[in-house]
This record gives structure tokens, sequence and C-alpha cells, in this order.
């Protein structure tokens, strides 16, 4: 059965099947509308480097026949065959597109969709109709992109400018030719030329498969034909492998930096904690890069944002602020806001007030008890609210522009301040555990244990610094983040700081001792509560 996309929703291509040799359909409609639907393929910058991948009416397969146009088929208004594996590396996107060719405008479109189809089996479909509209003429429908595998994004968004404007995105530009009197009609594969595809064969189902005949077509109305002037390069850039490449808005991970984790779903072995930045059961010294675990480059770590030009427009000003591709489950926008993909069998527990953006059918609710009802009742003088996000789509979430990371478990366990969660995966188990000793000023008496395999969101003013826990290490209870299960926190006083230590406390200072076997960690943020 096909997984039905909305507006937003992306998903691996592995996740949907496990063929490369892909259909893409696409049917759109409107009454008295005529539709041009092409295929952009993009660079590691989303640019359009080479119009030979620019796959349309006139251009009709690109030069390793990795991109085919198709032509009418099978209920299909257009449709392409995308054969992932034969793509040269240096083509990291393929944004499938529609344009009205004359008058009308995406608001009077009928229902229509984009589809994906692999071994005779519809697996992806994304709907759409003219309400999602105005006076666009035309749209981004979906996004095929490499992202370390490939994947498949429904994107939906319109520009007024029509072709024109759609390849000005993409850097290219438009040259009017006189039309011609006959265009010619996309030619179609030869039974022969089409291999089988690569998943095993399925039962029959109302999907195209490589090599049929197309349904008759209507006579082809006259095209006025786009020349694209794309920027030659000056000489062949070297292949970038996907390992290697960073898209847009994520960071760097500098060289000797473990690689960036990914989310585990529920039932992947539990594996050794690993403390940031240390070898496996060898602590890195202070001073060497580190990550939390599934970090991508030490706390800290951002994308520098370059210098905009003077003479650049708004759209240029803009892109550099794009939404960044999502990575997994959980995904840094930048260093102060993360993005969550949420489906309905999975919620997510965040920060009451966090949710400054979301997309998709979401739905927000005050969790009332359980684990609320446990802070709320033991952690009042930390003021920590949760609400639960469910449903299908996308949540922005961000407190107060503090930098935010995500630390991910696998059947793992890590200790954190009330005061430092954002968010985390309800699939996680949580305790309320009191720390021993004396009391906290600024009622810090508790933390919170995770335990489990899923992701802890959390959050701190400044970057944070990830010290080794050592015969005697001291923290400022008000500016701890988290620390290694492994690691025992307890209260104690210390004399020699008193108002000289602690400028805001007229009275005996309190800080916590960390002790624990080398490996465990402790994480302070550059602030006091």
């Amino acid at each position: 059965m096909a997984r039905e996309f909305q507006r937003g929703h992306k998903a691996k291509i592995s996740d949907l099947t496990a063929g490369t040799d892909l259909y893409v359909g696409v049917q759109i409609s409107g009454p008295g509308l005529t539709f041009d639907i092409s295929c952009f393929g993009l660079d590691a910058e989303e640019r359009l480097s080479d119009d030979r991948y620019f796959i349309f009416f006139n251009q009709p397969k690109s030069p390793e026949d990795s991109i085919q146009l198709l032509g009418a088929q099978s209920g299909d208004t257009e449709s392409f065959r995308v054969t992932l594996d034969r793509i040269p590396l240096q083509i990291q996107k393929l944004s499938f597109t529609a344009t009205i060719d004359g008058g009308g405008q995406m608001s009077q479109i009928a229902p229509g969709y984009l589809r994906i189809v692999a071994g005779g089996e519809e697996v992806a479909r994304y709907s759409f109709d003219g309400a999602e509209f105005s006076t666009e003429r035309a749209v981004m429908l979906g996004d095929l992109y490499l992202k370390d595998v490939w994947r498949f994004a429904a994107v939906g968004q319109g520009f007024d400018g029509g072709l024109d404007a759609l390849l000005k995105n993409f850097g290219g530009e438009v040259a009017e030719e006189e039309p011609e009197a006959a265009p010619q009609q996309p030619a179609v594969p030869a039974q022969s030329q089409a291999p089988a595809f690569a998943p095993p064969a399925q039962a029959p189902a109302p999907a195209p498969s490589f090599g049929a005949p197309p349904a008759p077509a209507a006579a082809p109305s006259v095209h006025t034909a786009p020349t694209v002037a794309a920027p030659a390069p000056s000489a062949p850039a070297a292949p970038t492998s996907p390992q290697s490449f960073t898209p847009p808005g994520q960071a760097f991970t500098p060289p000797g930096a473990p690689p960036a984790g990914h989310y585990a779903p529920p039932g992947v072995p539990a594996g050794q904690f690993t403390p940031p930045g240390a070898v496996a059961g060898q602590f890195a010294p202070p001073g060497a890069p580190g990550a939390v675990p599934g970090q991508a480059q030490p706390f800290g770590g951002g994308t520098q944002l370059a210098p905009v030009p003077p003479e650049a427009n708004v759209r240029v000003v803009l892109t550099k602020y794009a939404e960044a591709p999502v990575g997994d489950r959980w995904t840094e926008q930048n260093t102060n806001l993360v993005r969550a993909t949420l489906t309905k069998d999975a919620p997510i527990l965040a920060k009451q007030g966090s949710m400054v953006a979301y997309q998709g059918d979401i739905d927000f609710a005050h969790k009332g008890s359980g684990l609320l009802g446990k802070l709320t009742g033991a952690l009042t003088g930390q003021g920590m609210s949760l609400m639960r996000c469910t449903g299908n789509g996308e949540v922005f979430l961000a407190d107060e522009a503090s930098r935010v990371f995500v630390i991910r478990l696998q059947g793992e366990q890590i200790y954190t301040s009330a005061q430092g969660v954002l968010a985390f995966d309800e699939t996680l188990e949580t305790e309320v555990r009191r720390i021993e000793g004396a009391g906290l000023p600024g009622g810090g008496f508790f933390s919170m244990l995770f335990s489990g395999t899923g992701a802890v969101v959390v959050k701190t003013r400044g970057v944070p610094v990830v010290l080794p826990v050592g015969a005697a290490t001291y923290v400022d209870g008000n500016a701890v983040i988290a620390w290694s299960a492994g690691a025992q926190a307890v209260t104690t006083t210390s004399l020699r700081l008193r108002r000289s230590g602690y400028a805001r406390q007229t009275t005996e200072a309190v800080n916590l001792q960390f002790r624990g076997a080398p490996g465990n960690f402790v994480v302070v943020q550059p602030f006091e509560v």
C-alpha cells in the first residue's frame, strides 16, 4: 500500500522500497490549462549547473539515461523513469515541477498527485489540489535528494512567475525562441531497453511498469521551448561522494570527529555508553574534540553564514536561512532551533510554549498526568511543564534562543537538569530522582534520568563544556546541564567560595560534587540559572 505524504513530509527511499529503479508519475489538470512537467537535476548547492540534467519535453533524457521522460501513461499526465544508482555524483537532487503553459494559475487545478512506483507497486503518493495555491503559475511538487542516502520530500512550493521564476530559482535563465510547427513527442523507451525492477516481482497492481506502451494522449499543444543557460564550470569538478557532502544548513564534521548518529528505532540492542568525544573505554582529555552522542561535531558547532552581496535580492538573502533537509527524526535546524518529524504512532513530549512553528496535522495537548504530575509536584522550583505533540508532520522547537543539542540514546542512560530539557521521545523511560544532600539554590533538588532508545533535546545558555569526572569535580548546581549515568552527584558546601565564588549568594554556597569511574562526564553551561 502506498504511503501517503503531506506537504513537508520526507522519508528515506530505502524505507519505501529496496529498489533503485523508480517510476515517478504526475497527475495534474485544470479546465482550459496546459501544463509542462519537468525534472531539474541539481548540484550540491541546489543549482542547475549542468543544463543536460534539465529533463523536459524538448530534452527527454539525461546523458547516461539515468533520468528519462516517458510521457503520459497509466492515468498520469506525465511520467519519468529514474535509476538512482546511475545518477552521477554531482547531481544531488531531482526536483519535479509543473508549470502552466499559457494563461491561468495553480488555484484552478483539480485534485492531483505525484507518486512513486517501484517493482510495479505504488510506494509513495503526495496528493494536492488548487486550494493549496493561489496565483502561482509554477510549482515544485516533490524532490528526490541525496543526504547520506536517497530520500523523498513532498514540497508543494509555488512561484508566481512561472517557468522564468522556476529557472532563476535554480540558477538558470530562459531565452524564448520561435515556436516550432510540430514539436516532437517524447520518446518512450522500448520494452527491450527497460531492465526489470530491482525488488522481487509483486502481485499485479494498477501501477505502471517500464516498457508498457503509453496510453493515447491528446495532440500536443505548441510549446515555446526554453533554452536553459546555466553557468558552465571552468573545469570538471571532482565528484563528491555522498559521505563527504554537507547539505545546506548542516554542520560540518571536522576530521577525526565521530560520524553523526541516526535515530535508532525501538528494539536496537543496548550498547556500552561512550561519553562525548571519547574512544570506547577511554575518556578524551580536556581540549580534545568531542560531541554529545549523535552529534556531528562538538558542543557549540554551527554553520557560519556567508556574507550577503550588496546586489542580492530578497530570495538570495533568505536562501541561507532555508529549512535544513531532514536527517532523521530529530534535525538541528540551526544552533537555536530543532525540528522533530512526527508520525501518529511516535509522539514526543516538549516544554510547554516551545513550539515556534509546525507543518502538517499536529495536535498539542497538556501532559497532565504521569511524568508531569511528578514534575509539577517535585520540581515546582524549576517550572517544568510539558505538552504532548502527536500527529503527522513536523514541529519546530526553541526556547528563548538557547542553544539546542540532540542526544540520542541506544539502550543507555543519562541524567539531566529539568531546566535543561527542551523535548524528548515519549518512548524513553523517565524517572525523577532527588539529589542527595542539602537543597540547591533556585529549587534544584531533583534531576531527570532518561533510559532506553530515543532522543533527548537539551538546551544551554551559551556554548557548554564537557568535563571528565575526576576525584574532585565540583560544579555550580545552577549551571549543570547533564551528566553520565555512571557518575554520582551529591550536594556539598564549599566554605572556600562564599561570596567571592557565588556573587549572588549572601550565605554559604552550595554546589554539586561528581564522583565516578574514569569515562564519566558532566556538561556545564556558561550561565547560572
